[in-house]
């Protein structure tokens, strides 16, 4: 027997809703000897979606991990062909939680897009197949539903190609297509039919294989096609389309044979340095974290005390650590008691309490950032109550428990008025976080009017400064800044315009960590994503005691004092420079029968949606363009009404622009909000030293 370690696949299941991903995950199981019956998800029987509301509603809402093996092939015993365990993580489909598949994406060795034979191409498929080939994740995709009423072969694969991707490989036929009698045929090594287009589409990206199609292509033997097309496959260059049935099982044992000769396993040895990457993060029965973690490389043990940090650049390696007290490895359908979790696996931890979503145990990635965001923000927010004052509390708690799963739920907590925000990707989450709320809580909660989430944009150039021991400013500090524009996706760059050695690199960490909080607020109250923000003007009173050797803090600068200062700097550079508020676009496909179009198009521009010109498609006209976020929902209501029920819209966000015209929206500012936090202490020190700082006078200044 070979004794090589054992192949293990980190594979995402990923789909527009109701394409069947979750089906066809029982089906895979089913094949693979897990469980005895396929359930389903109507009847809520499936394995994976787990969570009560996941089995009321029939929708994925959390990401869930189920294992299986793909047997070995009969010469197995010769070194090749062996088995490979698969980790399936299965992913939510509805556009509402997004955020679930974006954790998942920085495991996965391959993936598999499941599309409807049915609908074909849908909104959510082509953000997600656009974000697999960017982040260069293997991919087959499996076309579902191969034996309903409308289901099509050539269509399908037609739109795949012009509205996904042209590199695509049709894997077989489909004879009764459309019937119950639906089967997938695989092409046969030398049809034609398969041999022919697969060879011109290899050899558009592979140029010995071009160079030879082109002298002899008889010289292209099948087996050499074979491997070429795993290993563009693998580079993330082509696709292979499979076509099937997860309710009857059509075509699912020629998915799994692609899944173990076309997708990469893991790499990354057992002996390696430990990394690994948390993507999920539940809470066990007894309340204590669980968090999800795949292992790149090296081994965690039971016990075993380990580095965790950030993963971003720049982070300087591990900020904490904490202590493994149990290890479960997912294994043929559930998970159970280990005492080890070794690279190419997905483990569950318990012990380590501060674990975050994101977080690299060991050594990070190299160019990799697990915390990354691949997907648009939410773009809505709302305020939530609970319906009894009483609960206040407890609602503070239920929804950091919640945040702790999803971050980007990004809860804002305001003491003042007593009132805790959610950012939301759509209603339906806020009808799952309400109803998460009341089952697991116990707290019964309302939710005001969803509203819009703006970014501000810096529009100009502004600087300003405050020397230390000069009024007004109260700080034992000498700030300045000057804020410039930087392009979309720029982020927040903080540069040095003093020398690094003016004063402690302490002060500049907390002038650069004071920026960066500062920004999540700009003048209007939306965060500010772009911008590049130079430190012009440092300086501070060194360290100085009194004559019995005890630190007297009004003698002496500390980071406090640039924490509080620095926001009213860079506010004030802010109003210099100007900034202006941008609202999120979605961009909307709309196909309605043609004699309603005269109805719609009113409608749109009365929503202030920009259409681009309409095509005709038969009986339909076929309209895309630019919708405001916050109409999204109006446009779904209204549709039904104007097409007689006939409309399709597909919409996706797409980028920001500037809010014109009317009132320019503004966002309350927060008890977390630093400028809110500063202003105050400014007032109180003014009113404490009498209008002036009563600090250390007379005493000069080290920096400049």
């Amino acid at each position: 027997m070979h004794s090589s370690a054992p192949h293990t696949l980190n594979l995402g299941i990923l789909a527009h809703i109701d394409a069947g991903k979750t089906s066809l995950t029982e089906r895979l199981l089913h094949a693979a000897g897990v469980i005895d019956e396929v359930g389903r998800v109507d009847d809520g029987s499936t394995r994976t979606d787990s969570l009560a509301l996941e089995r009321q509603r029939g929708i994925t809402i959390k990401s869930a991990v189920v294992s299986f093996v793909i047997d070995a092939t009969e010469d197995a015993d010769e070194g090749e062909g062996e088995g490979v365990t698969v980790n399936l993580i299965d992913t939510p489909g509805h556009p509402d939680f997004i955020a679930e598949v974006e954790r998942v994406l920085s495991v996965l060795d391959g993936a598999v897009l499941v599309i409807s034979a049915v609908e074909g191409v849908q909104a959510q498929t082509r953000v997600l197949l656009r974000t697999l080939r960017r982040l260069r994740i293997p991919t087959l995709i499996f076309v579902n539903k191969a034996d309903r009423r409308g289901a099509r072969h050539d269509g399908v694969l037609k739109h795949i190609a012009e509205r996904l991707t042209p590199d695509i490989v049709p894997m077989g036929t489909v004879p009764g297509i459309g019937t119950r009698d639906a089967r997938f045929v695989p092409f046969a090594a030398g049809d034609s039919r398969f041999v022919t287009p697969l060879t011109e589409l290899l050899a558009g990206h592979d140029d010995t294989i071009l160079s030879a199609y082109v002298e002899d292509a008889a010289s292209l033997s099948y087996d050499r096609l074979r491997a070429a097309l795993a290993e563009q496959t693998r580079r993330a260059v082509v696709h292979p389309v499979f076509f099937g049935s997860a309710m009857t099982g059509v075509g699912v044992r020629e998915l799994t044979d692609g899944i173990r000769e076309l997708l990469p396993s893991s790499v990354g040895g057992a002996e390696e340095p430990v990394s690994g990457s948390v993507f999920k993060v539940e809470r066990g029965a007894a309340g204590e974290k669980v968090a999800y973690v795949r292992m790149f490389s090296g081994t965690v043990r039971t016990r075993d005390r380990v580095d965790i940090g950030t993963g971003h650049d720049g982070d300087g390696g591990a900020a904490r650590a904490g202590k493994v007290t149990s290890v479960d490895v997912f294994d043929r359908g559930t998970d159970v008691r280990r005492a080890e979790v070794r690279a190419g696996q997905i483990g569950k931890l318990r012990g380590l309490g501060d674990i975050r979503i994101g977080d690299v145990i060991g050594v990070p990635r190299k160019g990799v950032d697990p915390s990354g965001h691949f997907f648009a923000p939410p773009t809505l927010e709302t305020v939530v109550a609970p319906l009894r004052p009483a609960d206040r509390g407890a609602l503070h708690v239920a929804l950091t428990q919640l945040a702790e799963q999803d971050p980007l739920i990004d809860l804002r907590q305001d003491e003042i008025r007593q009132e805790v925000s959610v950012s939301l990707y759509g209603e339906v989450q806020k009808e799952v976080i309400q109803a998460t709320l009341a089952e697991d809580f116990g707290l019964d909660v309302s939710f005001r009017e969803t509203t819009t989430i703006c970014v501000e944009r810096v529009v100009g150039t502004g600087s300003a400064f405050e020397i230390i021991d000069k009024d007004p400013n109260p700080f034992l500090a000498t700030v300045g800044l000057r804020v410039e524009p930087a392009p979309v996706g720029a982020g927040v760059e903080f540069r040095l315009g003093v020398e690094l050695g003016s004063m402690p690199y302490a002060f500049f960490r907390a002038v650069e960590e004071t920026v960066e909080e500062t920004l999540q607020q700009g003048i209007h109250g939306w965060r500010i994503p772009d911008c590049t923000v130079t430190m012009t003007h440092s300086g501070y009173w060194p360290r100085q005691s009194h004559a019995h050797g005890t630190f007297d803090k009004s003698m002496s600068s500390t980071a406090g004092d640039f924490r509080n200062l620095t926001p009213l700097v860079l506010m004030d550079a802010l109003r210099r420079a100007g900034t202006a508020v941008h609202e999120p676009m979605h961009r909307f496909r709309l196909d309605v029968p043609a004699d309603t179009f005269g109805a719609v198009l009113p409608a749109l521009t009365r929503l202030r949606a920009v259409p681009h010109t309409p095509t005709t498609s038969g009986a339909s006209y076929l309209l895309e363009g630019d919708i405001p976020a916050k109409q999204v929902h109006t446009l779904e209501q209204m549709l039904p009404g104007l097409t007689r029920g006939e409309g399709e819209l597909e919409t996706a966000f797409d980028h920001y622009e500037p809010v014109r015209g009317g009132t320019v929206p503004t966002r309350e500012r927060t008890d977390n909000d630093p400028l809110h936090r500063k202003d105050y202490l400014l007032r109180v020190v003014r009113r404490t030293d009498g209008g002036g700082s009563g600090r250390g006078k007379g005493r000069e200044g080290a920096g400049v």
